[in-house]
């Protein structure tokens, strides 16, 4: 089991849903959030592609995982599709009784 942040990003990035697309907004340690398109990721980097330039026109990023701070999802996904990343989804409440 990780105990240090960036292995736990980085089995995050490792162990991405399938269900889910590659795309997001990373939040990182700088204060910046960074939309993106797509990531790849090393034994201790990741790289994220932008949708859009920055305002130095830069599209692709490399952050070490110790600065991630948080994932934003940008899709509309089911709980379930996040096991993968060992998340268990409650059971489905039951319908209360008919009357």
């Amino acid at each position: 089991m990780a105990t240090d942040v960036a292995d736990i990003w980085q089995h995050c990035f490792e162990n991405w849903p399938a269900e889910l697309h590659r795309r997001g907004v990373l939040v990182t340690s700088f204060g910046e959030q960074i939309p993106f398109e797509n990531f790849a990721g090393s034994d201790r980097m990741l790289l994220v592609e932008r949708r859009a330039p920055d305002t130095m026109g830069a599209r692709t990023v490399l952050i070490s995982y110790h600065h991630v701070v948080a994932v934003k999802i940008v899709d509309v996904v089911k709980l379930k599709a996040f096991s993968s990343l060992g998340f268990i989804a409650p059971a489905a409440a039951a319908a209360p009784p008919k009357k």
